[in-house]
């Protein structure tokens, strides 16, 4: 008889919250990897990847949305869903939209509803703000886990003036420490560290007991993560500096339609 094939191992937040790496042992450290739709989901779901992250991003890869503001909470809803029925056997994410958290109670109102209709593990915010803080030990206390997100933060691109490496003066790296200790304290099970410089993304994991999850922060992380449509370039933008793509899908995709048109003429 042919072997049963067994199921792939979902990850837990407990085990999640316990997954700290030696500096750049890269083979332990958590992979993680964006994804926007069901069939991609299906995919992912048969490899060894440890979590998907539905984000906010979805609005500028998928929705041609100049930023991740114009994304709204029905269009995550509907993503998130997708993904969830595609990946059953991995721990999804789900990204909080922009103003969907503006005040305690509507954040509590949608955390809940977005997490409630997806059915996915866990959900993700943005900022360490006392409001924020405040929202996240809530969200915990209902039984909803929160991954945290500093460095830069898309949703605030605006204010922030742009996209840069965050933590290089001594201000910086000081604000980013104290955000990360204190996004620890109010109950998130992993934290992202998006674009903040190498050096204080190392402080910063030294000095947590939850892992740490980088993207353009160096090596010096517990986790990794990356936008799949940037690591297989399946777009005709180039992708971040900080993202080196392992195939051009776009250029492959664009090829083969090519080749059938040109087949039947």
């Amino acid at each position: 008889m042919p072997e049963k094939k067994q199921e792939k191992q979902k990850l837990t937040t407990k085990n999640i919250r316990q997954h700290k790496v030696k500096a750049n042992d890269k083979k332990n450290k958590l992979q993680m990897l964006t994804c926007y739709d069901f069939q991609t989901a299906q995919l992912l779901d048969e490899t060894n990847l440890d979590m998907i992250l539905v984000g906010d991003s979805v609005g500028n890869v998928i929705l041609g949305y100049d930023t991740t503001v114009s994304v709204t909470l029905e269009e995550m809803i509907i993503f998130s869903s997708a993904v969830r029925r595609g990946a059953i056997n991995t721990f999804v994410v789900a990204d909080l939209p922009f103003g969907s958290y503006a005040q305690f109670d509507l954040g509590v109102k949608n955390s809940c509803k977005l997490f409630q209709e997806t059915k996915v593990e866990a959900l993700k915010l943005e900022g360490a703000h006392s409001y924020k803080l405040k929202l996240i030990e809530r969200l915990t206390q209902i039984g909803i886990p929160i991954m945290g997100h500093i460095g830069l933060t898309p949703q605030s691109v605006h204010e922030l003036g742009g996209y840069f490496i965050h933590g290089k003066d001594k201000n910086g790296a000081r604000h980013l420490i104290q955000e990360a200790k204190d996004l620890q304290n109010a109950g998130v099970f992993s934290l992202v560290l998006e674009c903040v410089f190498p050096e204080v993304s190392e402080e910063i994991t030294n000095a947590l007991s939850i892992p740490t999850i980088g993207i353009g922060s160096g090596n010096s992380v517990d986790g990794e993560v990356l936008v799949i449509n940037d690591l297989l370039k399946m777009g005709k933008d180039r992708p971040p500096k900080f993202c080196r793509p392992i195939a051009d899908v776009y250029e492959y995709k664009k090829d083969l339609v090519k080749k059938y048109l040109n087949d039947r003429r």
